[in-house]
């Protein structure tokens, strides 16, 4: 019988079912940030539990360590970040801090230096774990709870999730990315979509994508409604991880990418939900409300039917025209979109140009490898000469749990991917895009078009 990669992967970690219909799964890695990290770790410890694996799990500070490169410490930093280092040295878990070349958001540094690996299966606490899908792995957040149970057991039960399978075709057009393919699918589909499904995508316009391009998608399936979103690896997978830190090395390696060869979806494999799509006539996008499905064309307007509780709060009328509009700040990172492909598009956009004055403008990388990989390429002088912040790796804006917030009433449009109210700051008023369309927008002080800085480049 035809088999999807999804089956074949979990299928692979079944260690029992029980007579409920769950499925007692192993898991491969277990990724652990500063807030529920140090939380499961500290709650395992008060249990009389101790770590079954303590090599399958790694330790990154992410979500409230600062990115001032002051002294900008907030009480958060202070318990969280300090509490995770001593946890995770307690444990034995190997541990990232802030100057081992490795920290970051933990869906960067995790990707970026192979201990996601195709066919594997990797949890964390975290919703956007989803994102390690790009390398072909079944990767999905977990409640504290879980994670605690990972730690004690390299365990977790499951009810096996339906299927949905996205299918693009078509080329993607100048001044389009990843991320407004992934908010324009939203759009269409909606915040629902994926609900008690894991979500392939697939077809000849993600196998152009590279890795970190379909990071992006991944990243955005959980938007969907989906806890598992995912990309079968194939031969631009296994180029991205060759030689990577903590990859497989010589005749290992090549064991591996036979291994990881068979684990595709056959032809004639079934799905519970098949979409098709064509991503030749998707524009770039931005978010007009409050939830990635209320998105739009960048040359498009606020829906008619817009509900009264998103124009309200995020200070807009419904009809109204979002090109143009003025915005205050301008946050390009998250783990949707920190990675060094992102700053290459950026800083090609605005090299040479100068950040409006009306607009605070921020760069945050999404990992040391990643700021130390755009000092090396230039990419940190040309944002500081267009006027941005060239700040430390973190999740930032993006959680605002750090002391990076955009202020009260302020409008920013920001590559992160979530619009939700007050989450980058109490009463902020977020406007979802790419790093393309925030790279414009900061130099023009208003939602713009990024197609018009690129015409004829």
């Amino acid at each position: 019988m035809a088999s999807t990669a999804f089956d074949k992967i979990w299928d692979s970690h079944v260690i029992l079912t029980s007579p409920e219909g769950l499925d007692l799964i192993h898991i491969d890695r277990s990724l652990l940030t500063d807030l529920s990290g140090t939380i499961s770790l500290e709650g395992l410890r008060a249990e009389g539990h101790t770590v079954r694996c303590p090599e399958l799990h790694v330790a990154i500070p992410d979500h409230a360590i600062s990115t001032g490169h002051a002294d900008t410490a907030t009480a958060l930093e202070t318990r969280f970040v300090a509490g995770l280092k001593k946890s995770a040295e307690d444990a034995g878990i190997m541990h990232w801090p802030r100057g081992s070349g490795k920290q970051g958001i933990v869906h960067v540094s995790a990707l970026e230096n192979a201990i996601s690996l195709p066919g594997s299966t990797i949890v964390c606490g975290d919703s956007h774990t989803s994102t390690h899908g790009a390398v072909g792995a079944l990767s999905w957040g977990i409640g504290t709870t879980e994670v605690k149970h990972v730690l004690a057991t390299q365990t977790l039960w499951l009810r096996k999730p339906r299927q949905a399978r996205i299918w693009l075709e078509g080329d993607l057009s100048p001044g389009v990315t990843a991320k407004d393919v992934v908010l324009w699918l939203i759009s269409i589909l909606g915040a629902d979509y994926g609900r008690e499904h894991a979500l392939e995508f697939a077809g000849p316009a993600v196998a152009a994508m590279s890795v970190e391009a379909r990071a992006t998608l991944c990243n955005l399936a959980v938007e969907m409604g989906a806890r598992f979103g995912f990309v079968a690896a194939d031969e631009t997978t296994f180029t991205y991880l060759k030689s990577r830190p903590y990859a497989p090395r010589g005749e290992m390696w090549d064991q591996a990418c036979r291994s990881w060869r068979s684990l595709g979806t056959d032809n004639g494999a079934s799905f519970d939900k098949n979409e098709h799509f064509d991503i030749s006539p998707v524009m770039p996008q931005i978010s007009w409300g409050i939830s990635p499905s209320q998105t739009t064309g960048i040359t498009g307007s606020i829906p008619g039917t817009a509900p009264t509780q998103a124009t309200e709060y995020i200070g807009l009328k419904a009809k109204t025209s979002l090109e143009g509009i003025p915005i205050d700040y301008v946050f390009i990172g998250s783990c949707a979109n920190s990675r060094i492909e992102d700053l290459r598009a950026a800083a090609n956009l605005v090299k040479g140009k100068k950040v409006a004055a009306n607009v605070t403008a921020w760069v945050v990388p999404g990992s040391e490898r990643v700021a130390e990989q755009a000092a090396t390429e230039g990419l940190d002088t040309i944002f500081k000469d267009a006027g941005f912040d060239w700040r430390l790796p973190s999740c930032s804006m993006c959680n605002a749990v750090n002391g990076d917030a955009v202020p009260p009433g302020k409008r920013a449009i920001s590559t992160s991917n979530r619009n939700f109210i007050g989450r980058q700051g109490p009463n902020s008023r977020t406007h979802l895009g790419s790093p393309l369309t925030a790279a414009a927008s900061a130099i023009t002080g208003t939602f713009t078009d990024p197609r018009k800085f690129l015409a004829g480049s």
